[in-house]
């Protein structure tokens, strides 16, 4: 019975691990992102580093509080040391020595011992940072974070604009397969020439090999965001979300008042700073004299034979209490040039602070640039894709009507193509530029 209800349990729990590891059947942008946070391995190794920095505050507060030893000995003097005393001193010749064994062969002894640090300038300085240590590791899986969000949501839209790529490429070669259906039947009834149908299929030969690459890329951009999203490769969960809706979405976003002050790598700088900071006061409190108490007890017993674990043997406790005083005097200026090297330290780092503010300052603006560089982009390759279309159409109408050979009308495919590539693209660079620009002001969605 016991056995059919633990067996129960176990099954019950394995069925809910199971269902809260779950693949979703599609994603949508935020849906990707929010499963990424929680399931990406890399930003489960920061979680870590980051649990373990509340474990080391731990640790360094430990060193202030009693502190319990135990010491335990056991010695066999297979061979026990000689002493010479005077002979004189047992009746014996002057000048002449007695030979003396001192002691038991069997020597057992147990000591517990209690301490306490009083006072230490290092441990000071080492409480006073730690919370300044968590802050950091919070920092730095901040930046994690961030750059795990930009990534997935980077590879989402790579296979949005894959999958758009294929589509586009698929619609031309369908439209060219029944241009290539119609030219064929003007050849056959004699109105045009062979070099017409075959300059079609030229095109139409180049359109497929660059579907076949587009194919492939799409599976190539689908396992690197399930590499980042942190699940199998056979897995294949579709995208709710599409490229033209993606671009609208960070067309209208709102991002005026937002600026480079809070970003994760000037915050990160200044941590630097501090802990530079900190540095410099522990070496300068090694300089510092450290207090401690303590209190033991000890027993120890002797004998010839291992007689310890016997009633009989004999015990002599003692125990004794005091203070320890650890007074640096000299250290041949090895602790003057730890401090030097240390402030030394702390002026490289106020000057990479000073530094990655202006680097971000630039990068910000980069960034603002190329994000109105890309809208005005998007917005020109509309207008150039719904020409190129009227132009294309044109062309075909007049080739069926044998106003422009097969030469004018490719021509006005390919630039057909070309438009469809560029909006593609354009729309790709307006989510991306804006992706960039949301993670240097830490304003990411």
């Amino acid at each position: 019975m016991k056995l059919n209800l633990l067996f129960s349990y176990l099954m019950f729990a394995l069925f809910f691990l199971g269902r809260a590891q779950e693949i979703p059947a599609s994603f949508s942008l935020e849906e990707a992102v929010e499963w990424g946070v929680e399931y990406n391995r890399t930003l489960k190794r920061a979680s870590l580093e980051y649990q373990k920095a509340h474990k080391e505050k731990w640790k360094t507060i430990s060193i202030g509080f009693p502190q319990i030893n135990a010491n335990l000995n056991y010695q066999n003097n297979i061979e026990q040391p000689v002493s010479l005393i005077p002979a004189q001193f047992f009746g014996g010749n002057e000048g002449e020595f007695a030979e003396v064994v001192f002691g038991t062969k069997q020597t057992a002894m147990g000591m517990v011992e209690l301490s306490q640090l009083l006072f230490d300038g290092t441990y000071i300085v080492g409480v006073q940072g730690i919370q300044h240590y968590i802050e950091t590791a919070q920092n730095v899986l901040e930046k994690t974070t961030i750059e795990v969000k930009k990534a997935i949501a980077t590879s989402y839209t790579n296979v949005l604009v894959a999958q758009e790529n294929v589509a586009i490429l698929t619609k031309n070669a369908k439209a060219l397969e029944r241009n290539i259906q119609e030219t064929q039947a003007l050849f056959d009834n004699g109105f045009v020439e062979q070099e017409t149908v075959e300059q079609l299929q030229l095109t139409l030969s180049s359109l497929n090999i660059q579907i076949n690459y587009a194919k492939k890329s799409v599976v190539l951009a689908e396992n690197v965001l399930k590499l980042l999203l942190g699940i199998d490769i056979s897995e294949s969960p579709s995208l709710t979300d599409d490229l033209a809706t993606l671009t609208t979405r960070h067309l209208l976003e709102d991002n005026s008042d937002a600026d480079y002050s809070n970003n994760i790598d000037i915050r990160l700088a200044e941590n630097n700073v501090t802990t530079e900071g900190l540095l410099y006061r522990l070496e300068r409190a090694k300089a510092l004299p450290s207090f401690s108490a303590f209190i033991n007890g000890m027993y120890m017993g002797n004998s010839n034979d291992f007689t310890f674990t016997e009633r009989s043997q004999k015990w002599f406790g003692s125990s004794a209490f005091g203070l320890r005083v650890r007074v640096p005097i000299f250290s041949s200026l090895g602790r003057t040039a730890g401090s030097q090297k240390a402030k030394l330290s702390l002026l490289q780092a106020e000057t990479q602070l000073i530094e990655t503010k202006a680097q971000i300052f630039v990068e910000w603006q980069n960034a603002q640039n190329n994000y109105t560089l890309a809208q005005e982009n998007y917005s020109s390759s509309q207008d150039n894709l719904a020409l190129a279309t009227r132009i294309e159409q044109k062309n075909t109408t007049k080739f069926f009507e044998g106003l422009v050979g097969s030469f004018e009308l490719r021509q006005a495919q390919l630039q057909l193509y070309q438009a469809q590539q560029n909006l593609i693209q354009s729309m790709r660079q307006v989510i991306l530029d804006k992706i960039n620009l949301d993670t240097i002001t830490n304003n990411a969605q």
